[in-house]
């Protein structure tokens, strides 16, 4: 690892859940959800993450409420408080900071960090993540998990292969050895649509999508299919994107279960819109262009456009509103296995539209 990169992927552990359990240790030892209380809403909800005991019984983010109820009655559910969590993030990256600036945030509780030069003069790029997880944990009393390795691809797998509280690293010598024997679920953008399709074609761990040609995989998965083929081999030459400029923000969620009312749809979209809101503030952010994105359960996706003159609220009333408005021009009859809210078209908050009153008096 001394001629390459060296990247670190620091991963929260159960995030908010974590946060909640600090802040109340009575709920420590319990199945934490956080969500609106479905015994409170009627059943209405969706699931924005759970701690690891939750995740055991099966819960999991952008499940119902109402099914993670079912799951264990006896969970604890928590209301989300996404400006307690933006706060501690924030607390998170100042000691990101302190060893370097070149950060791409991915979202509040994950980021990659290029540390090949680093503000602390440190050669060993393990010994860099497990300060790291030292500091957040003494800072925060909230554990981490890092990936290290000489690519994205790599630390990404590498943060994911020991959680909680883990740290990996994955040499150059070792890319084979990790990869071959892993499931095939557990390559990044192996969804359950993917991987169902990987196990028809007798593709289960790494080493059998290492046998298959690139023109074999961009046959059966199109331009994945190019990526796949990189991936298995440790190929990826991203760099970590700490000045980009960026073209849209946006989340989806695949639902197990398709929705079925308009109820769970509106609930959805305040969950999307919530970390939508949350995402822009961060990045100082607006748009002028809201995006929806439906798949039911035949997976037909479609996607619906709305773009305004003027830039939009930073709001999440605001945008949920326009959502359902699109959402009825696309679906009669409701039948939703995914669904996304996205803003485009962005520009920095200190940038505003003035319309001029020209032709008053």
């Amino acid at each position: 690892m001394t001629e390459k990169r060296k990247i670190i992927h620091v991963d929260m552990d159960a995030f908010y859940a974590s946060i909640e359990m600090r802040d109340n240790p009575k709920i420590r030892n319990r199945a934490v959800v956080i969500a609106k209380n479905p015994r409170h809403t009627g059943g209405t909800g969706v699931v924005a993450t759970a701690n690891y005991v939750a995740r055991r019984m099966g819960i999991h983010s952008a499940m119902s409420a109402q099914k993670a109820m079912q799951l264990c009655p006896d969970a604890v559910f928590v209301t989300p408080n996404f400006k307690k969590y933006r706060a501690v993030s924030a607390q998170i990256h100042q000691i990101f900071h302190e060893y370097t600036d070149i950060i791409e945030p991915v979202a509040f509780d994950e980021a990659y960090l290029d540390v090949t030069q680093n503000k602390k003069n440190i050669g060993n790029p393990l010994l860099i993540a497990k300060m790291i997880q030292q500091e957040i944990f003494m800072k925060t009393n909230l554990t981490s998990s890092t990936g290290i390795s000489y690519n994205k691809f790599l630390a990404k797998m590498a943060s994911d292969y020991n959680k909680p509280a883990g740290t990996t690293l994955i040499k150059e010598e070792d890319v084979f050895s990790f990869l071959t024997p892993l499931p095939i679920e557990k390559f990044r953008g192996v969804g359950v649509k993917t991987a169902k399709k990987m196990h028809s074609l007798k593709i289960d761990v790494g080493k059998d999508l290492l046998k298959k040609t690139e023109l074999e995989l961009i046959a059966d998965f199109g331009k994945m299919g190019a990526l796949f083929y990189q991936h298995v081999r440790g190929v990826d030459n991203r760099v970590v994107e700490w000045e980009r400029k960026q073209k849209s923000l946006g989340n989806e969620r695949t639902f197990g279960q398709a929705l079925k009312n308009i109820t769970e749809i509106e609930d959805m979209f305040n969950y999307l819109a919530r970390l939508l809101v949350a995402q822009l503030h961060k990045k100082q952010l607006h748009g002028k262009t809201i995006v929806i994105k439906v798949r039911n359960s035949n997976f037909e996706t479609v996607t619906k456009r709305r773009t305004l003159d003027n830039f939009y609220q930073n709001d999440q009333e605001v945008f949920v509103f326009h959502a359902l408005q699109l959402f009825e021009e696309i679906q009669n009859e409701i039948d939703v296995r995914l669904l996304g809210m996205t803003m485009t078209n962005l520009t920095s908050l200190q940038y505003e539209n003035i319309e001029l009153p020209l032709w008053k008096e």
